[in-house]
C-alpha cells in the first residue's frame, strides 16, 4: 500500500476509508498532531483554516474509539452549527468502516430529536457549546465515558462570546481525559484556558505559514455606495466565476444582494443567521454539491465552508474584524488551487481597509471596475447556469454501502439487537457487514456494508423480526 498514512500504524478500517476519501499524504498539521493524539497527549495546535486539521484529530480519534462502548467517548465543540455538521460528517466518513456513529447537536433545532439520537449507541458528539451544556444539564447526554475532548476554532469561540460556556462544559465532563485545542490564533484568554485545564500540553504551531497562501490573487475596487450592486454585476460578468461566495456585513445586505442577483436570473442562493436552521443546512449542502454558482453570505458562513472549487470570494462589505478577512478569503485557494479575493470599499482612507492591510502585511492592489460595453451573452448565460457538479468526497467510500429502511421501530418493541440478529441469520452475512443502526419510533435505518445491501433487503422481506413481518427497502435520502 502506497499510502503515507500507514506509518501511523492505523487499523485497516481507518486506512481503507481515508484512502477512499483521497487522503494519501498527511498535511503538515496531520503529520505533527496524529502521533501525539495516538499517545493520548494534550495538544494546543495553532493552525489556520484549510490546513486539514479536522482529519488531524478525526483520524486518531476514530482509531482510539472503542466500538463496543455505547456511550459517547469523544466530545468536539465548534463555534457554529455549520461547522458542527461538517465535522461530524467528516468524522463519520473517516470512521465509516469502523462503523463510528457521530451525532451533531446545536441550537435552533428541536432538542427532542437530538435527545433521541443520544439515547442510541453514539461514539462521538460534535456540537455548539450552548446546546451541549443544555443536553448535559437535562441528563440527556451521558458524559461519564468522555475520554477525548476537542475545542475547535477556539479563537472564534472567544470572538463569539462562548468561552464561558466552553468552561461550563469542561467543568462538567470527566477530569481524566485527553484535551485538544485547535485555533488559527492563540489570544491571551485562550492561553489562560489552556493553562487552567490542560495537562502538560504539547504545543504544535504550524510554522512558516503566511496568513494567506500565495495562490490567492487579491483585488480592491473603490466604489460608491449608490453604484455598488451595479458594480458587483460588472465584476461577476467580467470574472465569470466557476463558484463564488459574496460576503455582506448584515443579513439585510445579504437579502438585498441576493434579490438583485436573483432578479437577473443568476444561479444564486443566500445564507445568514436569520434563516431557519434547516434552510441554512440545506443551502450549504446544495452549495457543496454544486446546485448553484453564487452564495451570498454573512460571516456566519465564513467558518466551516470547506467546499471544493470555490474560485472567487467577493467582500461586498469589508469585514469589521481584520481576522475575518483571512477567514473569508480562506474559502478559496484551498488544497493548492488558485483563487481570487475581490474587495469593495469607498476609498483608501477606509479604516477597516487599513487594519486589514496592516494585519495581512501588504497593500491590496487597486483595480478599475471593468467597462463591460459589450457584455457577452456567454457571460450572462454562465452566471445563469449551475457550476460543474462537485465531487462528493464520501461517494467513493459509500459506493458499497446501502442504507436500508424498515417500517418498524420502538413502538413495535424493536431494538438494534433484534435487527442485527435477523440480518446475521442470512447466509453469507455477518456482523462485520452491518454498519450504523438508527431505530426511531416507527421506522429504522441500517447501513449494510461490503455491497451486500441488495441481498439483505431481499432476505429480510421474507423473514420476521421479533415475530413481526416488516416492509424493507432501500432508503431514500433522508
Amino acid at each position: 500500500m502506497n499510502n503515507k498514512f500507514t506509518k501511523f500504524k492505523l487499523s485497516d478500517e481507518i486506512l481503507k476509508s481515508i484512502e477512499g476519501l483521497g487522503y494519501d499524504k498527511p498535511s503538515e498539521v496531520q503529520e505533527k498532531v496524529i502521533p501525539e493524539i495516538l499517545l493520548n497527549k494534550d495538544v494546543i495546535v495553532k493552525s489556520q483554516t484549510g490546513s486539514g486539521k479536522t482529519a488531524a484529530f478525526g483520524i486518531p480519534l476514530c482509531e482510539k474509539v472503542d466500538w463496543d462502548e455505547n456511550s459517547p467517548q469523544v466530545l468536539v465543540l465548534t463555534p457554529t452549527r455549520e461547522l458542527a455538521v461538517q465535522v461530524s460528517e467528516d468524522i463519520s466518513n473517516i470512521g465509516r468502516f469502523k462503523r463510528i456513529k457521530a451525532v451533531s447537536v446545536f441550537g435552533k433545532e428541536p432538542i427532542s430529536e437530538q435527545e433521541r439520537k443520544l439515547k442510541q449507541k453514539t461514539h462521538m458528539v460534535v456540537g455548539t457549546p450552548g446546546r451541549v451544556l443544555d443536553l448535559i444539564d437535562r441528563g440527556s447526554f451521558n458524559i461519564s465515558k468522555i475520554k477525548y475532548f476537542v475545542i475547535d476554532e477556539a479563537d472564534e469561540m472567544l470572538n463569539m462570546g462562548f468561552i464561558g460556556q466552553v468552561e461550563g462544559v469542561i467543568r462538567r465532563i470527566p477530569k481524566k481525559k485527553t484535551t485538544m485545542l485547535f485555533s488559527a490564533t492563540i489570544p491571551e484568554e485562550v492561553k489562560v484556558l489552556c493553562e487552567k485545564y490542560m495537562d502538560r500540553p504539547v504545543d504544535i504551531s504550524i510554522k512558516n505559514q503566511k496568513l494567506i497562501t500565495d495562490n490567492i490573487e487579491h483585488n480592491l475596487y473603490y466604489v460608491d455606495y449608490a453604484d455598488k450592486l451595479e458594480n458587483l454585476n460588472k465584476i461577476l460578468l467580467f470574472e465569470k466565476p466557476e463558484t463564488a461566495v459574496i460576503f455582506g456585513k448584515t443579513k439585510e445586505t445579504v437579502d438585498e444582494v441576493f434579490e438583485y442577483l436573483n432578479s437577473k436570473g443568476y444561479s444564486v442562493n443566500k445564507i445568514h443567521g436569520g434563516l431557519l436552521q434547516k434552510e441554512r443546512l440545506n443551502t450549504m449542502e446544495s452549495f457543496r454539491q454544486g446546485d448553484f454558482r453564487v452564495l451570498v453570505a454573512t460571516d456566519v458562513a465564513s467558518r466551516g465552508i470547506d467546499i471544493e472549487g470555490i474560485t472567487h470570494v467577493i467582500n461586498y462589505d469589508l469585514p469589521v474584524e481584520k481576522e475575518a478577512y483571512v477567514h473569508r478569503i480562506g474559502r478559496t485557494g484551498r488544497a493548492g488551487a488558485e483563487g481570487k479575493a475581490i474587495s469593495f470599499c469607498m476609498n483608501e482612507k477606509d479604516k477597516l481597509l487599513k487594519d486589514i492591510e496592516e494585519y495581512i502585511g501588504f497593500r491590496i492592489p487597486v483595480s478599475n471596475i471593468p467597462i463591460n460595453e459589450l457584455v457577452s451573452n456567454e457571460s450572462i448565460q454562465l452566471l445563469k447556469c449551475k457550476p460543474k457538479r462537485k465531487k462528493d468526497k464520501s461517494m467513493v467510500i459509500n459506493t458499497n454501502i446501502t442504507k436500508v429502511y424498515l417500517n418498524g421501530g420502538k413502538k413495535k418493541k424493536i431494538r438494534p439487537g433484534d435487527i442485527v440478529g435477523a440480518i446475521c441469520k442470512i447466509e453469507g452475512i455477518n456482523s462485520d457487514d452491518i454498519g450504523i443502526i438508527d431505530v426511531q419510533d416507527s421506522v429504522s435505518y441500517v447501513d449494510i456494508l461490503n455491497g451486500k445491501g441488495k441481498k439483505v433487503i431481499e432476505e429480510l422481506n421474507n423473514m420476521t423480526i421479533k415475530g413481526k413481518k416488516l416492509s424493507v427497502e432501500k432508503a431514500r435520502n433522508k
